[in-house]
């Protein structure tokens, strides 16, 4: 195997009769950074603990470079760890923060201040290193605690749940930062977060875990349009979930709903009850019924700049839409037609 993959072969905790994660195999590629998604208490932080050497596996094995390291400890793991709460020593001047890893594997002095200053460059904080952590902001600190991990030159670096305590701007900002990090540096990484856009927006892959398992992986882009289950469209991005029957299958897919009988592309699933996925942001808000309509009225409607959003009452359930300004907005009460087109609906299993 390549220096800096993860491998993870049949890999299972138990926490006393708790079951924290189901027999995982999985294979991560060198210098791809995949995001562990998911809902509290789906195995995502687990998987990530057993990687870094801070738990260690019921069963299985977990290779990184090729190497076993199933019973290595986390001191002799080619890892290094982002956390959630920065861990800075707020004693330590920031270089001194930065370099603190290499002073514990004994690297001399002056080496050590070198690679803390060229990892204060690479990410953006260059002569702050006299400074003490209380006199940055959360991004410059979280900014910080990456230089440290990078500066020991890891296999793979651990980053968990990284910017949950930054606000949505600075949150965005960072992400951002950390993506350019990883790819300029070729650096393996494995991202925890259960915050999806947050996911999409960084990840080469995202493993989707629920149950202390896992219920899909692939690329965002595979993930939003080709989700494999109801759980998979609600929960990578917003998704409005509507009952319809599988009638025919073939070289494209009829389905019921309601009155309509509509032709989709070609779908796996057999005959029978389904769930047709609609994304908000497909909708189409009409004054005039067309081919492929439902009645609506609108139960809520938000401005929000740049889109509105709107919660609609159909004989199909509540449906969600969001929709670009207009000059003359929906407001609550409108009835209107609710469009969309057959080409956009994806079905999952009822």
């Amino acid at each position: 195997m390549t220096k800096g993959s993860v491998r993870f072969e049949n890999v299972t905790k138990h926490f006393g009769d708790v079951v924290a994660l189901k027999p995982l195999t999985l294979d991560i590629a060198p210098g791809t950074l995949v995001t562990l998604l998911g809902p509290s208490g789906c195995g995502k932080t687990t998987t990530l603990r057993l990687v870094a050497g801070l738990e260690a596996a019921t069963e299985g094995r977990i290779l990184i470079g090729g190497q076993d390291v199933t019973h290595l400890s986390a001191t002799y793991r080619a890892v290094s760890m982002v956390f959630q709460s920065y861990a800075l020593f707020p004693h330590m001047t920031v270089a001194e923060n930065v370099a603190y890893g290499l002073t514990v594997k004994r690297v001399p002095k002056a080496e050590a201040r070198a690679r803390a200053e060229e990892g204060l460059d690479m990410v953006g904080l260059k002569g702050f290193g006299t400074r003490l952590p209380s006199e940055l902001s959360g991004g410059q600190q979280q900014r910080v605690a990456v230089a440290r991990a990078i500066v020991l030159e890891p296999e793979v670096l651990l980053l968990d749940e990284p910017l949950s305590n930054l606000d949505a701007k600075l949150r965005r900002h960072v992400r951002e930062e950390i993506r350019q990090i990883q790819q300029s540096l070729g650096l393996t990484a494995i991202y925890v977060t259960h915050d999806q856009e947050e996911a999409m927006a960084v990840s080469d892959r995202i493993i989707v875990m629920k149950n202390a398992e896992i219920a899909q992986e692939g690329t965002p882009a595979d993930l939003y349009d080709r989700p494999a289950s109801a759980f998979i469209a609600d929960f990578i991005g917003d998704a409005n979930l509507i009952d319809v029957e599988v009638t025919a299958t073939g070289e494209r897919t009829e389905i019921a709903l309601l009155n309509h009988q509509l032709a989709i592309p070609r779908s796996d699933l057999s005959k029978g009850p389904a769930k047709m996925v609609l994304r908000p942001h497909q909708l189409r808000l009409l004054r005039e019924p067309g081919e492929t309509t439902l009645p609506a009225e609108v139960g809520y409607a938000a401005y929000l700049g740049n889109s509105v959003q709107y919660t609609l009452n159909t004989p199909a359930g509540q449906i969600f839409a969001i929709t670009p300004p207009q000059s003359n907005p929906f407001r609550q009460g409108d009835t209107l037609h609710l469009g969309f087109s057959s080409e956009d609906i994806r079905l999952v299993p009822a």
